[in-house]
């Protein structure tokens, strides 16, 4: 069980890491579809952390009228929920 928890650590890891680049990507560009995008790496970026931000989105509206938090609440979120699950995967 060890190394389950070793590699569920990890793969939340790899997500929230993904999460912060399409941050900081996003300081670059507002649109990921927009024709000054058409990096493939980013589009699937977007497409691989939409899942996760789109519903956090839906419930929590942009403060300020443009400063979305969103990807800050799904990095918190996800840090619990790893937190959690690995310490059931090594037996508290």
């Amino acid at each position: 069980m060890l190394l389950l928890a070793d590699i569920v650590s990890v793969l939340f890891r790899v997500y929230q890491f993904l999460i912060f680049v399409r941050v900081l990507l996003s300081w670059i560009s507002s649109d990921p579809y927009s024709p000054v995008v058409t990096h493939p790496a980013v589009r699937i970026l977007h497409r691989i952390t939409e899942p996760v931000l789109a519903p956090l989105r839906r419930i929590i509206p942009p403060m300020g009228g443009a400063l979305d938090i969103s990807p800050i609440v799904a990095l918190f979120a996800l840090e619990i929920l790893r937190l959690i699950l690995v310490s059931i995967l090594r037996g508290f």
